[in-house]
């Protein structure tokens, strides 16, 4: 089992920035895609950015242009967000992502973040 330490929110005012980091207990994203995911008050937990193994990246209509995910390794991943916006308050996670876009692991506690107006 692998498990995900994320970390690097915290409280921003809108049009800020923040750059999330997730370790993983072994190198799962050596072997899978990796992705950050995302889950506000309320809502059901979605995918915000994917990463391929082969560098292919992705985001969801929300965040793009405004978020970027890269990979130091096999067990690290980062989401730099910029612009933020109260809308992108929620819990953050890491995870591994298979070839049909769903999550391989476990899920991580996530960290918190917080876009006031």
């Amino acid at each position: 089992q692998v498990q995900f330490m994320e970390s690097g929110g915290g409280l921003v005012q809108a049009g800020g920035s923040l750059r999330l980091s997730c370790i993983a207990s072994r190198s799962i994203f050596g072997v899978s895609g990796s992705g950050w995911y995302r889950q506000a008050a309320g809502k059901e937990r979605e995918r915000v950015a994917g990463l391929s193994r082969a560098g292919f990246e992705n985001y969801a209509d929300s965040v793009q242009g405004r978020f970027i995910i890269s990979r130091n390794g096999g067990n690290r991943i980062y989401l730099q967000m910029n612009n933020l916006k109260p809308e992108d308050t929620a819990v953050y996670y890491c995870n591994g992502l298979d070839r049909e876009g769903r999550p391989t692991e476990p899920w991580g506690q996530g960290t918190q973040v917080t876009v006031s107006s």
